[in-house]
Parts: C-alpha cells; sequence; structure tokens
C-alpha cells in the first residue's frame, strides 16, 4: 500500500471526500461502487468493484470462441482493465488498463469500426502494440459495464467481426441483467 500523504476528516453522516486527484488517477467516476475491505490492524481499504470481473471465466470462454471462429485477437474488458482475451498470451494483455481513447468509445454507447485511413486506437494505455479494430460497449440497463474488442491483426475486418462484437456484448449485457 502506498500513503499519499492526503489527510481526510469524516463528517457527521460518516461520509469521505475522496480527492480530486486520486479519483482521476483511479478513474473513479461518480456513481461508481467501491468494495469495503478491513483488516485487523484497523486498515480500511476502498477497492473499485466491476460487475464484469465476476464472468472473467465465462468472458474467456467467448473470447477463445470467437477466436477460434473468426482468427482474430479477441479481448473482453470492463470499465478499467482487460478482464479475458484469446489469441494471445494471457500475460500480453489480461488485467492491462483500457486507454482513454477506447473509455471514450464506450461513453458514446455505439459500436466502433475503424476504417483502414483511420489513426489506430490503442488498446492499453501502457502499449500501443494492441491497437482497436471493433469495440462494442457492454450495455446494462443504459450502463456501460466493458466492451467487447477485436484487436487488430493481419486478417481483413469489418461487417461480420461488427457483429459479432455487438452480439457478444448485447449478450454479456443482457446476462448482467438477469
Amino acid at each position: 500500500m502506498k500513503a499519499t500523504g492526503i489527510v481526510r476528516r469524516i463528517d457527521d453522516l460518516g461520509r469521505v471526500v475522496i480527492p480530486k486527484e486520486i479519483r482521476k488517477t483511479m478513474r473513479i467516476r461518480e456513481g461508481d461502487p467501491l468494495e469495503i475491505y478491513t483488516d485487523k490492524d484497523g486498515e480500511v481499504i476502498f477497492k473499485k468493484y466491476s460487475l464484469m470481473s465476476g464472468l472473467s471465466d465465462f468472458s474467456s470462454q467467448l473470447c477463445e470462441t470467437l477466436n477460434k471462429t473468426t482468427g482474430h485477437v479477441v479481448a473482453v474488458t470492463d470499465r478499467d482493465t482487460v478482464i479475458a482475451s484469446a489469441g494471445v498470451s494471457k500475460r500480453e494483455l489480461s488485467g492491462r488498463r483500457i486507454s482513454d481513447p477506447l473509455e471514450q468509445i464506450m461513453e458514446k454507447r455505439q459500436v466502433f469500426l475503424r476504417r483502414v485511413e483511420e489513426t489506430p486506437i490503442p488498446l492499453s494505455s501502457d502499449s500501443e502494440r494492441f491497437t482497436i479494430d471493433v469495440a462494442a460497449p457492454i450495455l446494462s440497463e443504459g450502463d456501460v459495464l466493458g466492451s467487447v474488442i477485436f484487436v487488430t491483426g493481419s486478417l481483413p475486418y469489418g461487417e461480420t467481426e461488427y457483429k459479432l462484437a455487438q452480439t457478444v456484448a448485447g449478450f454479456l449485457g443482457k446476462h448482467m441483467e438477469a
């Protein structure tokens, strides 16, 4: 655990303000759920809660199926990180923080299809090796939970990958509502 040097008081309603710098760095937005952990030493830890993280095994199976069907590298993300991938080693993508442009694509709530003449958009904020060809946001009850992504490869992509990403994202969104 890393000390920030910031001290906050609890108000009479039990609230603590998380400083803007920390919220920005950790990508904590208004309305985001936080999980609260405690330990025997009196530490209280807030952790961003991801509904999608519970689906990582299921998402991995979907990625494997899409990869075998299309030959493309496929990934599923939550709002912050890649939670499943297929077509590359798990270490190369899983757990990587998503890029800001991908976050913006998800917020638009529309399927993204990169045109050949467009500048590639990195999947991860810490590597430009993997870029996005198709990205479909996973929506559940109007909220963005993550995305289904076809990662740039040597194979051509188009309407088929667009529809597959849209279908799988829709399926995962409905699955989260149930």
